[in-house]
């Protein structure tokens, strides 16, 4: 069964609309949720299941959210010390509660030496014993940050990948999601891409309407299916964030991006072949030190802005105004060994492409 839509995760039911089945099924059909990832399982035991009375508060709410045609799927966290034990409770909560789909939640514990094995012995008992139901891998958003986690041996097994784009301390929801798919494109084995982005708050950090839409819209203009958001049991913090999600259209067509947006993102995906093509043929690029005129001379500049100075550059839009010919923004960027504090650019538009530009930032050491 595939998945398509918006998703969210729920981690402690009782802490998801007081735990009330028809609560939770109807404010997820209200939402446009067309799939919800409940916990069934942590380490060899089942979850959300009340230790004192041992009531299973699983079966009712996947009963509700089931009966609202909603996918459901079971999340489950492993630890790799016991993988046979793991695959066990797996296997009995996927088919124990008709689940549509399972995902491996597989992080700092998987990073350990040996644990490739541990992996292996996972998902050889895993998967016979559910040949039909999707699987997915939750894990971390850049693979090139935690090379130890054994991708290779979890998601030849996986229907999809399922990464934690948790833009946590940050604002930069877009460039993060489009960071993490480009490093997913470059490993192997390639699986579906549904990532899942940061409902939550902690410390001082709270998570905006406008990171989770852009997020949404970063989802749907790289043609992706799904995109999903950890955690429900965070909405009565997050009221407005929440709305933010549930009124999101995801079946209408992405409305057109402003130009001044694509062109950070485009920063993002260094490619400046890709950057270019927001300029007119015979536009000028004005900077502290040149003066720049057509196309292929600008594109040269981003070349060498990407390589030399911001290789594994993120570029982070702050403000933007403007109106129907111009544009000015405010921008950072940050790489492995240098950053850009404060950008500042002017843009001329003619026939929605920039027919000047000026730009005036300092790139400084890390």
């Amino acid at each position: 069964m595939s998945l398509a839509g918006k998703g969210m995760w729920v981690w402690q039911i009782p802490r998801c609309e007081g735990g009330d089945p028809d609560r939770i099924a109807d404010v997820a059909s209200a939402s446009g949720f067309t799939h919800v990832m409940i916990k069934v399982a942590n380490g060899i035991l089942a979850y959300n299941v009340n230790r004192a009375t041992k009531k299973d508060l699983c079966p009712p709410v996947v009963e509700a959210l089931k009966a609202r045609g909603i996918q459901v799927w079971g999340w489950h966290y492993i630890y790799g010390y016991n993988p046979v034990g793991e695959a066990d409770i797996a296997i009995q909560r996927t088919k124990q509660l008709n689940l549509d789909g399972y995902v491996i939640d597989a992080e700092m514990e998987y990073k350990q030496p040996g644990m490739d094995k541990k992996a292996l012995i996972f998902m050889k008992k895993l998967r016979p014993a559910i040949p039909y139901t999707p699987i997915a891998l939750s894990s971390y958003r850049y693979p090139k940050y935690h090379p130890e986690l054994p991708w290779n041996e979890f998601l030849t097994y996986c229907n999809y990948n399922m990464p934690q784009v948790y833009w946590e301390q940050g604002t930069n929801s877009r460039a993060q999601l489009e960071r993490s798919l480009r490093e997913f494109a470059e490993i192997t084995p390639h699986r579906e891409y549904i990532p899942t982005g940061s409902f939550y708050k902690t410390g001082g950090w709270v998570p905006t309407s406008n990171q989770m839409i852009d997020f949404l819209n970063t989802a749907k203009a790289n043609g992706l299916k799904a995109a999903n958001f950890y955690v429900w049991d965070q909405k009565p913090y997050l009221q407005n964030q929440w709305k933010a999600i549930a009124n999101y259209p995801w079946n209408s067509p992405a409305q057109p991006e402003d130009i001044a947006k694509r062109f950070i993102a485009t920063l993002n995906s260094h490619n400046p072949a890709l950057v270019v093509s927001l300029y007119n043929p015979r536009a000028v690029h004005i900077t502290a030190k040149e003066t720049l005129q057509g196309t292929q001379k600008i594109q040269n500049y981003y070349a060498n802005l990407f390589n030399k100075w911001m290789p594994d550059g993120i570029f982070t839009l702050k403000s933007y105004s403007g109106g129907t010919n111009t544009r000015t923004i405010i921008w950072q960027a940050e790489s492995s060994k240098h950053i850009i504090r404060e950008g500042r650019d002017t843009m001329g538009i003619i026939d929605n492409k920039f027919s000047y530009h000026y730009s005036f930032y300092k790139i400084e050491e890390k």
